[in-house]
């Protein structure tokens, strides 16, 4: 392993690169998420509902077999060891760009499963974050400590093969996204998403990058849910 302090940034939210494309959601977020909520906000009603949310980012074939973290008003814990190497969890809104207007959303809810790249080499940087968050520290502290990182060369990259589900239909990604798509998620260093042919029309994929993290994430839509119903093929 590295002897690099972990990415203290991370990958920019499904709602910028929605954003990115006009949205009226994001001008009214922009008014309505100035500052964190209170935490309470941000917990669910109980470990058992975030269990189960969590679990439906992903087909159960996998995910009945990973890990799962829970939030809690001291961080994330695993509440059920898994076998696969796979993560699942239910991001909040701080998971989004630094400069996403819906930073702190107290309705966001992500499931996410990761696997054991992005576990290793994303969901720490996560996890760091949210203890900023419950420190207390300002999204402006935020972004210099990010930038600092950075420019130390402490900033670790995702490693190749870093991926993700995300097929809940009971996902909430944010008031300019809403439920989206059921997608796969690829994290990689910052780069052009042309290389990819990302965001080109009549292209599947979407590339979404905040300013202040050196990563680019690649969503891939897919045909239907983690519990295996149709998806909807309308754009959002």
């Amino acid at each position: 392993m590295s002897k690099r302090t972990w990415g203290v940034g991370l990958v920019c939210g499904l709602a910028i690169m929605i954003c990115a494309t006009g949205s009226a959601g994001a001008d009214d977020a922009k008014a309505a998420y100035l500052a964190m909520a209170p935490l309470s906000q941000y917990l669910m009603a109980s470990p058992a509902d975030e269990i189960a949310l969590a679990r439906s980012a992903a087909p159960a074939s996998l995910a009945a077999d990973a890990d799962v973290m829970t939030l809690g008003s001291h961080g994330y814990e695993t509440a059920a060891k898994g076998k696969n190497g796979f993560v699942c969890m239910v991001w909040r809104s701080w998971t989004a760009g630094l400069s996403d207007p819906e930073f702190w959303n107290p309705k966001l809810r992500s499931p996410i499963c990761l696997n054991a790249v992005a576990a290793r080499t994303v969901l720490p940087g996560y996890l760091e974050r949210t203890t900023w968050v419950l420190a207390g520290v300002s999204r402006t502290d935020m972004i210099e400590r990010t930038r600092a990182a950075v420019a130390a060369n402490k900033f670790i990259m995702p490693a190749p093969g870093a991926m993700s589900f995300m097929m809940s239909k009971q996902g909430y990604l944010g008031d300019a996204a809403g439920h989206w798509h059921p997608h796969l998620m690829f994290f990689v260093a910052r780069t052009d998403s042309s290389s990819w042919g990302a965001n080109l029309r009549g292209s599947p994929v979407f590339a979404g990058q905040d300013d202040h993290d050196p990563i680019t994430t690649f969503f891939v839509p897919v045909a239907k849910w983690s519990d295996e119903t149709p998806a909807a093929t309308e754009t959002h």
